[in-house]
């Protein structure tokens, strides 16, 4: 039963009947999220270019076995990361962007409390794993096991600070977690100690004096004995949270064993290096995703008449950013970028170029609609969502697998990616609807998907 100190989280209801603001605070809104997004898109460039730094760094010195260990850890990391934002910073992202710093410190407390807990039992389970299997990649899960505690905290506190629009503070901690990681990569690499151990647990390591710093930066400190009122508090969003990042990633995953098993690791190694050309997108992705479901909280919460809008620029944005990337490709690649960027592999990737631009741009329309229904709280419609959009993704990608090969996989994520876009957009249109929120014109389009008979009064949302 929740406490009376527990009903003080409520989530904040959306005023949807209020008036735009006024010229002047609207410029100063908007003011306020460019620079918003601009320490969005900062922090993430420092987090993927310390990832991309270690990776080099690993690849260069250790064999491929070791390499191999490591970025198995590696994995098991994010998925453990994927699940605990799913409990934690998901539903504090959505209820708790924008509102008040009285409120904001309480429910970062609670969320960075039942972080830590979640830390902890990822690192039992990863420790016990460590005993059962040793070797090289038990010494790589207990190096993670004793320091994913502090990584999922210093994770946690990204979100928080961009919940609070407090980008810059993200920005810091980020940094803090570079500047110790790249010295102990070269301390480890003079005293001659780069092994899976040393390295994991240096990379965990600086991160737990990361999460550390952040307790003083947000001047809130985690509270563990809160972590069940508050799964409690958000027991409608948080495991269905959780659950999309995981259908998301094992869906990924069955492409990847599928492809090593059907066609062998050099088409693994084609797609892997066609990843790589296309980093750039996947930073943006990652940063809008950061940001932008924040800033629809905020539009939500302030100016709820703008929330189609914002849902329109974010995707025709993501999208255009992603076509003009991929034409870039294109037309580089065969005049001398290719071997610049991949070397001789560049060749046999330039055929999945086109097909993954076309899968880019149907996920940068479908970021939109995806973000304003996790702004609008409609877990159950996200989640349904994310199921549809990985089934999908795995029929079309394995369908195209046995039919072209190795550009098959990525024409087959492409349909898929656009066949879930439109689903998306059709489901923001009935949540939309449901909310009595008014559409943009671009969303009548969506109308010939709707069932005829369909009421809001009598639909179920969420």
């Amino acid at each position: 039963m929740a406490t009376k100190e527990t009903s003080r989280l409520a989530a904040p209801e959306a005023d949807v009947t209020a008036a735009p603001p006024k010229t002047g605070l609207l410029r100063k809104i908007n003011g306020r999220a460019v620079t918003r997004v601009g320490w969005g898109f900062a922090d993430q460039a420092v987090s993927s270019l310390t990832n991309f730094a270690v990776g080099f760094f690993l690849a260069h010195t250790l064999t491929a076995a070791d390499f191999g260990a490591f970025s198995l850890t590696y994995v098991t990391y994010g998925f453990a990361l994927t699940a605990a934002r799913g409990l934690t910073t998901d539903p504090l992202v959505v209820r708790y962007s924008g509102v008040q710093d009285r409120k904001w410190h309480r429910a970062t407390s609670w969320a960075a409390g039942l972080a830590i807990v979640l830390g902890l039992l990822a690192g039992t389970v990863c420790l016990v794993v460590a005993v059962v299997i040793g070797g090289t990649t038990g010494s790589g899960f207990l190096a993670l096991g004793l320091t994913l505690p502090g990584l999922v905290l210093q994770d946690c506190w990204r979100f928080c600070f961009f919940a609070a629009g407090r980008g810059g503070q993200a920005f810091l901690n980020d940094s803090i977690w570079g500047v110790l990681l790249i010295p102990a990569m070269v301390v480890l690499r003079i005293t001659g100690h780069v092994s899976v151990f040393w390295v994991v647990l240096a990379w965990g390591g600086s991160a737990c004096v990361a999460a550390a710093a952040g307790i003083w930066q947000a001047k809130a400190v985690p509270k563990l004995l809160h972590s069940w009122t508050w799964l409690y508090q958000h027991r409608d969003l948080g495991p269905r949270y959780m659950a999309e990042g995981s259908v998301a990633s094992g869906a990924g995953q069955i492409k990847v064993y599928f492809m090593t098993g059907v066609l062998g690791l050099s088409a693994v190694g084609w797609l892997q290096a066609c990843n790589t050309i296309f980093g750039p997108m996947s930073v943006l992705l990652a940063a809008m995703g950061l940001i932008t479901i924040p800033e629809a909280a905020r539009v939500l919460r302030r100016a709820p008449s703008r929330l189609a809008l914002f849902c329109l620029v974010t995707a025709s944005g993501t999208s255009a950013v992603a076509a003009l990337w991929g034409v870039t490709l294109l037309v580089g690649l065969p005049r001398g970028l290719g071997n610049i960027m991949l070397g001789p592999i560049w060749h046999p990737t330039l055929p999945l170029v086109l097909p993954m631009t076309i899968s880019m741009v149907a996920i940068g329309s479908a970021l939109g609609p995806n973000v304003v229904l996790h702004a609008l709280g409609a877990s159950r419609r996200s989640l349904r969502l994310v199921v549809f959009s990985a089934v999908a993704s795995v029929i079309c990608s394995i369908t195209g697998a046995l039919i072209f090969g190795a550009p098959g996989v990525v024409w087959g994520s492409a349909v898929a990616g656009f066949i879930a876009s439109a689903v998306s957009w059709w489901q923001l249109r009935v949540a939309l609807r449901q909310h009595n929120l008014p559409q943009a014109g671009v969303l009548v389009f969506a109308r010939r998907f709707t069932p005829a008979r369909y009421s809001p009064r009598h639909a179920r949302f969420g």
